[in-house]
């Protein structure tokens, strides 16, 4: 395996199923460090600049109400509601993320088991390099969830965290958003 860091013009995050209704039932992750982790990505997409897709579930209402950590970061995203467990098996929401260009994805979300399993499966199939940062992610059982990261990295998935992530996207100390980057992440950490 090769490494190469992050290069943010050629990267997409996917924020999936992170609403009201699906990230309560993460019992993986504290739901306390699960908002924590998934509102750094956010604000490490937006200080570098990295496209964001927020695709959902069908909710009770029609409406997802999706965890208020993205939008306080980015901002109100367009939402891409699904019915399939894959991201990429939905028209509108695949076409959003290869819309961006990427030649990486960044994976987070609920449940691990599904969704961000098969949408990260479905990313490498598609050319894609993929990375599950698992600190942002939830699943339903510690037994499922670890098959599932073992099924993914047999598979060339990428996992990851948010401090790889902030450090990659760091790079250099004498670069300007250096600094910024790991504050974020040092936020994350105390909090």
């Amino acid at each position: 395996m090769s490494y190469s860091p992050l290069d943010p013009p050629s990267v997409v995050v996917v924020f999936a199923d992170l609403q009201e209704g699906i990230i309560e039932l993460a019992t993986t992750n504290e739901l306390t460090r699960l908002r924590r982790a998934v509102s750094a990505l956010a604000k490490l997409a937006r200080l570098f600049d990295i496209p964001a897709i927020v695709t959902t579930a069908p909710a009770e209402g029609g409406k997802a109400r999706v965890t208020p950590e993205i939008a306080a970061a980015l901002g109100e995203l367009p939402q891409y509601m699904r019915t399939t467990t894959d991201a990429f098996l939905h028209g509108p929401t695949r076409d959003a993320i290869l819309r961006t260009g990427p030649s990486t994805l960044l994976v987070a979300g609920v449940a691990t088991e599904i969704v961000v399993q098969h949408s990260a499966l479905s990313g490498l199939a598609r050319g894609l390099q993929v990375q599950v940062v698992v600190d942002a992610c939830g699943g339903l059982s510690t037994r499922t969830e670890d098959a599932a990261f073992r099924r993914l990295t047999q598979a060339g998935v990428v996992t990851t965290s948010i401090a790889s992530i902030a450090g990659q996207l760091a790079g250099d100390f004498a670069q300007p958003k250096a600094g910024q980057a790991l504050g974020i992440l040092y936020e994350m950490a105390s909090a």
